[in-house]
C-alpha cells in the first residue's frame, strides 16, 4: 500500500498562544491549550479568547503534541488552538479514515518525541509522519468498517467501565459502614448526638480529633537525605520519587516535617477532598502539610480510611476555611475540633484487617479481571484498526466471517476462566 507523508495530504496547523495570552472563562472564541479538554471523540472548552492567533477548522483532526503525545479528538465546531495542539487538516485524504490512519501512527510519532521537562513532537514531525494512503475508495470502506467495528468493541469497553465505577461505589459504602459501624452484624446501635456520624456501635467512644492525635512539628535536620513524602487524594501517602514528573523536585528538604511510619498525614488545603493518609514510610514532608501522631494507642489506619470517606469529607470541608471553594484549608484547630468515632484498640485492628482482607481483596479481583478485559478490548481495537488501514485484512469479508464477535467472545472466555 502506497505510504505518504502526512504534510503532502493533509495542512498541519501548530498551536499559538492566543493574542496577548487572554484566556477567561468567558469570552467569543473557545480556546484549547491542550488534550486535558479532550473528550471521548470531541473536545469541550473551558476557555475562551477573544483574538486568536491559530485555529482548528471543523471536521480537522486535533492531536496533542505535548505529554501525553498523539492523543486525538476531532473538532466539532471552529476552534482556536495553543501550543499543546495542532490541527490536521485534511486536504487530499478522507476525514474519517485519516482519523484512523492517525491512531495507527501514534507509535512512530512516539519515537520522534523531544523533551527534557515533558515529551514533545513539533509540527514538522507530524507533517513528516508516513502514513498508508490507498484509494479514495478504498479510505471510505475502511473507515466505514472501522467506524462500525471500533463502535461495538467501544460499547463493551463502556459497559466494563460502568461495572468499574459500580464497583469503585461498593467499596466506598461498605468502607464507611465498617469505619462506623464495625463488622459485626448483631451490634447495638446508639446515637451518637454527632450529624455526620449518626448511629454507632453502643461500645464506642466519641471524642474530638485532638484528643487523639497530636499535631508534630519537628523540623529536619540541614542537608538530611530523609525520604520525601507527599500525600494524594487518590493512593494516599507515597514517596514523591515514586511519581513525580520531570523537574518536579524539591530543591531542598531542610526545615521539612519529619513524618513517622503510622503518622497521619494531612494536605490543608485537600483534605477536604480526601489528601488525607496514614504513612507506612519515614521521611519527611512539606510544612504544607500536618502531622497527626496518635497520643495513646489508637491505630492510624483506621482513621485513614475514616477520613478519606465521602462522608467524612463533607464534615472536613464544612470545618476548613476560606473565602472560595478553590482556597480552602483545614488547620489543626478546626480539625482537632471535629468528633470522631473512637473504637476499642483491637475493634480497630479488626476493621482495618477486615477492609484490606475481605473487602479490598474480594473487589480487587473483580477489578482487576475487569481491568484486563478492557486492556484487552483496547489491545484489539488497536491492532484491528493497524490491520485494517495497512491492508493486512479484507475489510469486505471480515465481517462477513464474524470475526469480531469470535475475537470479543475469546476476550470474555478468557475473562472468565
Amino acid at each position: 500500500m502506497k505510504r505518504r507523508r502526512l504534510k503532502h495530504v493533509a495542512q498541519i496547523v501548530a498551536g499559538q498562544a492566543p493574542v496577548g495570552d487572554a484566556v477567561s472563562d468567558n469570552g467569543v472564541i473557545p480556546f484549547l491549550q491542550g488534550c486535558a479538554e479532550f473528550g471521548i471523540k470531541n473536545p469541550k472548552a473551558k476557555h475562551y479568547c477573544d483574538k486568536a492567533t491559530k485555529w482548528a477548522p471543523t471536521g480537522s483532526w486535533l492531536i496533542s503534541v505535548r505529554a501525553p503525545v498523539g492523543e486525538i479528538n476531532k473538532a466539532n465546531r471552529k476552534y482556536a488552538i495553543g501550543r499543546g495542539l495542532a490541527a490536521i487538516v485534511p486536504r487530499k485524504i478522507d476525514e474519517n479514515y485519516l482519523g484512523f490512519a492517525l491512531l495507527h501512527s501514534r507509535t512512530a510519532l512516539d519515537r520522534v518525541t523531544t523533551g527534557s521537562t515533558y515529551d514533545a513532537v513539533s509540527g514538522a514531525d507530524i507533517g513528516n509522519l508516513e502514513i498508508p494512503v490507498p484509494s479514495e475508495a478504498t479510505q471510505k470502506t475502511i473507515a466505514d468498517f472501522l467506524d462500525r467495528e471500533t463502535a461495538r468493541i467501544d460499547h463493551l469497553i463502556e459497559k466494563k467501565e460502568r461495572l468499574s465505577k459500580l464497583l469503585g461505589e461498593k467499596r466506598k459504602v461498605e468502607i464507611i459502614r465498617a469505619v462506623l459501624r464495625g463488622n459485626d452484624c448483631d451490634v447495638k446501635l446508639k446515637d451518637s448526638r454527632v450529624g455526620w456520624l449518626g448511629l454507632l456501635p453502643k461500645h464506642w467512644e466519641i471524642n474530638k480529633v485532638k484528643h487523639i492525635f497530636r499535631l508534630s512539628c519537628k523540623p529536619a535536620p540541614a542537608n538530611n537525605d530523609l525520604e520525601l513524602l507527599s500525600v494524594y487524594t487518590d493512593i494516599g501517602v507515597r514517596p514523591r520519587r515514586e511519581l513525580e514528573q520531570k523537574g518536579n523536585k524539591a530543591s531542598t528538604t531542610d526545615g521539612y516535617w519529619i513524618v513517622r511510619k503510622g503518622d497521619l498525614v494531612v494536605n490543608k488545603l485537600l483534605a477536604w477532598m480526601g489528601a488525607v493518609g496514614h504513612s507506612e514510610y519515614d521521611g519527611v514532608t512539606s510544612p504544607a502539610y500536618d502531622i497527626l501522631r496518635p497520643i495513646n494507642n489508637g491505630n492510624s489506619k483506621y482513621y485513614h480510611y475514616l477520613f478519606r470517606s465521602e462522608t467524612a469529607q463533607q464534615e472536613l470541608k464544612r470545618f476548613s476555611k476560606g473565602i472560595m471553594e478553590m482556597r480552602l484549608r483545614l488547620y489543626f484547630d478546626q480539625l482537632g475540633n471535629i468528633f470522631v468515632p473512637e473504637p476499642p484498640r483491637e475493634e480497630q485492628d479488626r476493621i482495618v484487617s477486615y477492609i484490606e482482607t475481605e473487602i479490598d481483596m474480594r473487589l480487587s479481583s473483580l477489578q482487576d479481571s475487569i481491568d484486563q478485559s478492557v486492556s484487552k478490548l483496547h489491545e484489539f481495537r488497536s491492532a484491528l484498526i493497524t490491520a485494517a488501514v495497512t491492508g493486512q485484512i479484507d475489510v469486505t469479508t471480515w465481517s462477513r466471517r464474524d470475526s469480531t464477535d469470535r475475537r470479543l467472545d475469546q476476550i470474555e472466555e478468557e475473562m472468565s476462566v
